[in-house]
């Protein structure tokens, strides 16, 4: 987000020494009471003038519900001005029909998502909020529906959808989005991209913090919207970034969204680092593997298997810093859809 231009102030929820993809690791959870201390140290510092807020990884319901009453408390300062703070929320609960928070977030998540304004489920995490069992296309429409319909949620992408469709390359993966109308419909896309076989650390955490920034460069270029709808919009004397939720006119089509613009271009994004980490992974686990071959104990032995499961876990890890220009100016090739 820094690197798109983006003055960040992070709290940290946890403080871990690595990502727990490594099935090891040192640290704590950051507490309830320390997540609301350092917010009343930024507001006693006039330092929470906020325009955009993402919610991510909060393993507790206590920290949540700080989390929460941070996002609602920003959200009522704003009323007065619609537009002016829009909250990103990733509900991140579990993933493969595994939780990996405590169950006593579920329904702290489902109370929050009300209140924000874009919400970033996995397909997993789409059930759990819509009680829909997610099987195929028509399904993943009816969860989106729910989800509109239920929580009043204005923008919802669901990410790594991987569902069978004649029109999908049969190793592809899909993200599904939607903004509702006025009358709460969705307004349902999808872009299909390629899969790439291969484990990689914190790519829910990159799409959500690129779409924050490119949520907003969407929305504050019009997105592609019909030249009615720009003219509707002039004549109303209300661009969209001065508009609650930054939800377009009902006239707007799935695919035209400010939401589907900036979902392609986060996928660009993803598509390019992941990529490259793919590449040099490749040759980091090949050159650990001959070297434990050549170790007098072999390939086999509990430590060396240890030893390159955590390799790989490093050798996962995004590379973003070696690839900011996939970051700023991605080749976008992989388009919206209706769904």
């Amino acid at each position: 987000m820094q690197s798109l231009g983006c003055d960040v102030a992070a709290l940290n929820t946890v403080q871990f020494s690595n990502h727990t993809g490594y099935k090891q690791w040192t640290g704590s959870r950051v507490s309830a009471q320390e997540i609301t201390e350092l917010y009343q140290g930024l507001k006693q510092s006039y330092l929470d003038d906020f325009d955009m807020m993402l919610s991510g990884y909060v393993p507790g319901a206590a920290a949540l519900e700080a989390v929460g009453q941070i996002g609602q408390e920003l959200k009522r300062k704003a009323e007065s001005k619609p537009g002016s703070f829009f909250w990103v929320l990733d509900p991140v609960m579990g993933d493969n029909g595994r939780l990996y928070v405590a169950p006593d977030v579920v329904p702290v998540y489902k109370s929050l998502v009300p209140h924000a304004d874009l919400v970033l489920p996995n397909q997993f995490e789409a059930e759990l909020l819509s009680e829909v069992q997610i099987t195929d296309v028509p399904s993943i429409g009816r969860a989106i529906q729910v989800m509109h319909e239920r929580y009043g949620i204005p923008h919802i992408v669901i990410t790594s959808v991987s569902l069978p469709h004649p029109d999908h390359p049969v190793s592809s993966l899909s993200v599904v989005g939607s903004s509702m109308t006025s009358g709460r419909r969705a307004r349902p896309f999808k872009i299909v991209f390629p899969a790439i076989d291969c484990y990689f650390s914190g790519t829910g955490d990159m799409f959500a913090a690129l779409m924050v920034v490119r949520m907003r460069e969407a929305v504050h270029n019009g997105g592609r919207a019909p030249e009615q709808e720009q003219e509707q919009e002039q004549r109303r004397g209300l661009p969209l970034m001065e508009t609650a939720s930054w939800l377009s006119d009902d006239s707007v089509d799935a695919v035209d969204l400010p939401l589907a613009r900036a979902a392609e271009k986060v996928l660009a994004s993803m598509h390019e680092v992941l990529t490259q980490t793919a590449e040099t992974m490749e040759r980091t686990v090949k050159k650990a593997i001959a070297d434990a071959a050549t170790d007098a104990d072999g390939v086999g032995t509990a430590a060396e298997e240890k030893k390159l499961h955590l390799l790989k876990s490093k050798a996962s890890e995004l590379r973003l810093v070696r690839h900011l220009d996939s970051l700023r100016f991605p080749k976008v090739e992989f388009r919206a859809t209706a769904l």
